[in-house]
């Protein structure tokens, strides 16, 4: 088999294609033919070795793929060869072939391609759990996304507005605010890419007052952090949630009495602890993923496929911030 390797800390420019064994599935676990793996932004942290999963080296990024069952281990009863699937591996999905537990793996409709279904199962399952399970949406509401333009943002637009809500889109370019636009936002914001001037904040939480109808927004999904979080927070209406989902631009410092004055919540978003706390939970939203994209709802949005070859170029897309949607690695 042949897998993109990370041998050593560094960026996408460290990965090294490299022939290695076939792998053989242990106990209650499955081997796949990759034909795609999902692209995501915690690939570019687990190379650099500052993502809270640190596997040993050499190690292949890539944490969703989809492919075909080819060997079945002992104790697997509802999985067989040829059945075509997803997997949420953690890391190894950048390779021909990879060995799953069987508990991570999940049928995909006969009609849904691999490419789709390698970037669906974690942008889909985060955001779901975020406006569902944390957040509570309700129709009517109003949702604010941002880092609207990458895959849990796209799927955050869908998701939002197949729950009735009135979704906002930030950005940081015209190109994706259109790009939002096109797959559903109803109204976009273009932030500045520097929000550490204390007038910037100020400004951006005036214009999402404003885009919200003045009395401020009742939920954001936040997928950057930095000095986003608090103007957003700010602008926030009384009993609103803010999701907290991931932070590129750092960590954020959010004073807590805008809490009090607004009671409102800031709500942790760890979709892959709740797929293993609550396994049970996490087959229902699952259940309700494939019913939307079986309605037409919901369809991941590829807007770049890269050989395994070149899958560090499709890392660097992602770290100079210029994926719009998913991207994709195809193995054929």
């Amino acid at each position: 088999m042949k897998a993109m390797l990370s041998k050593d800390s560094g960026g996408p420019e460290t990965l090294v294609l490299c022939d290695m064994p076939t792998p053989e599935p242990g106990w209650k676990q499955v081997r796949i033919k990759v034909h795609a793996a999902g692209v995501n932004f915690p690939d570019t942290l687990i190379i650099r070795d500052i993502y809270q999963m640190k596997p040993p080296r050499p190690f292949a990024p890539g944490g969703e793929i989809a492919g075909e069952i080819e060997a079945v281990g002992e104790g697997v009863s509802d999985l067989k060869v040829g059945d075509r699937v997803l997997g949420i591996v953690g890391f190894g999905g950048f390779a021909t072939q990879v060995v799953a537990d069987a508990a991570r793996v999940i049928k995909i409709p006969d009609a849904m391609p691999y490419d789709e279904a390698a970037c669906f199962v974690l942008t889909y399952g985060t955001s779901h759990h975020a406006l569902k399970d944390r957040a509570a949406i309700q129709p009517g509401e109003t949702l604010l996304i941002l880092g609207a333009a990458g895959g849990v943002g796209v799927a955050a637009i869908e998701l939002g507005k197949a729950a009735g809500a009135k979704v906002i889109a930030a950005v940081s370019s015209k190109e994706k605010a259109q790009f939002c636009q096109y797959f559903g936002a109803d109204e976009t914001l273009i932030y500045s890419r520097d929000m550490s001037d204390r007038a910037a904040q100020k400004d951006f939480s005036a214009q999402i007052k404003t885009v919200s109808g003045g009395d401020g927004v009742d939920i954001v999904y936040d997928a950057v952090g930095g000095d986003y979080a608090e103007p957003s927070v700010r602008a926030l209406a009384w009993k609103g949630r803010y999701l907290v989902v991931g932070f590129p631009a750092g960590i954020p410092k959010i004073p807590l009495n805008l809490t009090l004055l607004k009671g409102c919540q800031i709500v942790g978003v760890f979709w892959g602890a709740h797929t293993m706390r609550e396994p049970q939970s996490h087959a229902e939203n699952m259940g309700d993923l494939f019913r939307l994209y079986a309605e037409g709802k919901i369809k991941p949005k590829i807007s770049a496929r890269f050989p395994l070859a070149q899958a560090g170029d499709a890392l660097q897309l992602l770290e100079d911030r210029k994926a719009l949607g998913k991207v994709v690695v195809t193995m054929t």
